[in-house]
């Protein structure tokens, strides 16, 4: 932790995902499916569908942060949006970087109803979430720093540069 920020790093991602996936496989959780929320999303969904042996992963792009404790009034869903109708004999695992206020969290599982099974597995869970992730690495109520954006974006020919 610096400057009241929580700070994840590589390794401690790797080490992360690996105890939430014990955790799932402990639980006799089999996902058919892993549904990431992109785009903290992605990498969480992308090493537990390896550490799973989950084969079917789905994107679903959720605009909610607009910066550092900014946010939209709602989640957005940006397009292309997946067909979620058919998850009906399904087991979805949804996979995220942070539940903050979980509203995300709640759209995403709202979408996914008509499963069989719909879980959350996230890095980190915040007091504040309206959704509690069956799975969770680690609480806390600090902004994260995740490795993934900690540093500014590259952007245009002279930012390759630096």
């Amino acid at each position: 932790m610096r400057d009241g920020r929580e700070q994840l790093t590589w390794e401690d991602f790797g080490e992360a995902t690996r105890q939430l996936a014990r955790e799932i496989a402990d639980d006799d959780y089999v996902p058919d499916l892993i549904l990431s929320v992109a785009r903290g999303g992605l990498l969480v969904g992308a090493a537990l569908g390896y550490a799973l042996d989950v084969k079917s992963t789905w994107v679903l792009n959720v605009e909610f942060y607009t910066g550092v404790d900014e946010r939209l009034d709602v989640p957005v869903l940006l397009p292309p949006v997946p067909e979620l109708d058919d998850l009906a004999s399904s087991r979805v695992l949804i996979a995220d970087d942070v539940a903050d206020t979980g509203e995300t969290l709640r759209i995403v599982k709202e979408l996914c109803s008509a499963a069989a099974d719909v879980r959350c597995a996230v890095l980190y869970e915040k007091p504040g979430s309206v959704v509690a992730g069956e799975y969770v690495w680690r609480q806390t109520d600090l902004w994260i720093d995740f490795p993934w954006s900690a540093q500014a974006p590259v952007t245009g020919p002279l930012a390759l540069r630096s």
